[in-house]
């Protein structure tokens, strides 16, 4: 039986350069397909954009409380690719035991979304509390209240990702992910403006579109995985009725960290919206260019991530010091390099990279494109940084050490950066200047904490024994 460069160690001799290929060959398609899910967030917003300001703005909020909900819970149930590559690692041939965290993760994305999906129910009070217009609550609460129901086929499909990427088929996420981006316009086109006989449901018909694209990827996902035959033999749709208590108690005990993770940096770069909207409408719309910006960059490091999880949990898996160690920095250095690059176009070219949202030398864009500018000096100092947390992170992951990681996260983006953000925007002629080098904060202490546990995950008791 030949081996598969992605999951199987490199052969000896091979070192580190088969470490390279194997990570990137397992990266690559991650990241395009986070892109590319990306771009299926944003059609919603593209069609809708065009009912009204007071329709974009109730979609926008409703979008990104479902996203939030959405991405925290896909952590938790996504450690299931930990476990099925340490399974791997333990055993090349653990068909039994990858489908057995397989259907427990299954089983964990249910419950969590349907947990979501009661949550999202009260969609308008939750917008009520956080100060939104009545009107502007109403809408957004008439949206969840249809998009809820894609969140757990999301989670479902975000559990069969993770078995196909960890077995070495990450490129059917890539495929998949594409195809739904498709999916989203024609159910946009079709139920937003009442095409193909359709009737024409306005707002409404852009959270039903996100529900049969949810549901479109879970069914390519089945076909995919039925179809393929080294993923067809380990049965992952069979005997789901059977529950393996001690698995799902161990995705839970591993995955919950890494939802409060996900709240916490999620949390701390909404709340800096918050922040930047009180100090005036003209620095917000800049900040807002600048995150998005700032977030597109941030999906390569965010895909070697995954991929450092999936590498690191084999060699744990295998009981392989000197591999984990490879397969960790590897990943570290090529997310590392990659956000190095988008931190030199982000200081050196910031214009051009603007005017992939708006048209820099318009007059009316000039305040704007101005705060823009000066807010991605400070992204550039942090994209680096972005990247070192992101990945070691992912490579901790491997290691199934999440717990202390999430304390960390807690206490470097809401402590140091958090108020770092309000002192120097509120207290100091800084301002909107003052949040983003808040957020540099926040993102320079965690990756610093979790660069040095990696570092000692030998004394910490990390490794396996």
């Amino acid at each position: 039986m030949t081996q598969d460069p992605i999951l199987e160690p490199p052969h000896s001799g091979e070192g580190w350069r088969g470490e390279i290929v194997a990570t990137l060959a397992l990266a690559w398609p991650l990241v395009v397909a986070n892109l590319a899910q990306m771009l299926v967030y944003a059609v919603d917003v593209i069609f809708v954009a065009r009912l009204g300001a007071e329709t974009l703005a109730a979609s926008s909020l409703a979008v990104s409380l479902f996203g939030l909900v959405a991405w925290s819970l896909s952590g938790m149930s996504g450690m299931v690719a930990a476990l099925i590559s340490a399974e791997l690692g333990r055993r090349r041939h653990a068909v039994r035991e990858v489908r057995r965290s397989t259907r427990m993760g299954l089983w964990l994305a249910v419950f969590t979304g349907l947990a979501a999906t009661v949550l999202l129910h009260f969609g308008e009070e939750i917008m009520l509390l956080t100060g939104q217009e009545p009107a502007v609550a109403a809408k957004a609460g008439q949206f969840l209240a249809v998009i809820k129901w894609a969140i757990v086929p999301m989670l479902v499909s975000n559990v069969l990702r993770n078995f196909v990427s960890a077995l070495g088929r990450p490129i059917f996420a890539t495929a998949i992910t594409v195809l739904a981006i498709g999916v989203a316009v024609l159910g946009n086109y079709t139920f937003v403006f009442g095409h193909f006989g359709a009737p024409a449901l306005g707002m409404l018909g852009s959270p039903l579109s996100s529900v049969l694209t949810a549901l479109f990827i879970v069914g390519a996902y089945a076909v995919a995985i039925l179809s393929d035959r080294r993923l067809r033999r380990y049965h992952v749709f069979g005997n789901w009725w059977r529950p393996e208590w001690r698995r799902f108690r161990e995705l839970v005990r591993t995955g919950a960290p890494v939802s409060a993770t996900i709240l916490a940096e999620a949390g701390l770069f909404s709340g800096a919206a918050f922040l930047m909207g009180r100090i005036g409408p003209e620095q917000l719309a800049g900040h807002t260019i600048a995150l998005q910006l700032a977030a597109l960059a941030f999906q390569v490091p965010f895909g070697v991530a995954q991929a450092a999880t999936i590498r690191v949990g084999y060699f744990y898996g295998a009981r392989d010091p000197a591999a984990i160690a490879r397969a960790g920095w590897t990943a570290i250095v090529i997310g590392t390099a990659f956000m190095a690059i988008t931190a030199s176009l982000m200081l050196f070219a910031p214009r051009f990279i603007i005017r992939l949202y708006v048209d820099p030398d318009a007059p009316k864009n000039a305040l704007l494109v101005g705060f823009a500018v000066r807010y991605m000096v400070v992204a550039a100092a942090f994209q680096l940084f972005d990247g070192i947390q992101a990945v070691s992170a992912g490579s901790l992951r491997g290691l199934q050490d999440t717990r202390v990681p999430m304390i960390v996260a807690l206490f470097g983006y809401w402590v140091p950066g958090f108020g770092t953000a309000i002192a120097l925007g509120f207290f100091t002629p800084l301002q909107g200047t003052g949040v983003w080098i808040g957020l540099a904060v926040g993102l320079v202490v965690v990756a610093g904490l979790l660069l040095r546990r990696w570092t000692a995950r030998a004394r910490l008791g990390l490794l396996p024994a």
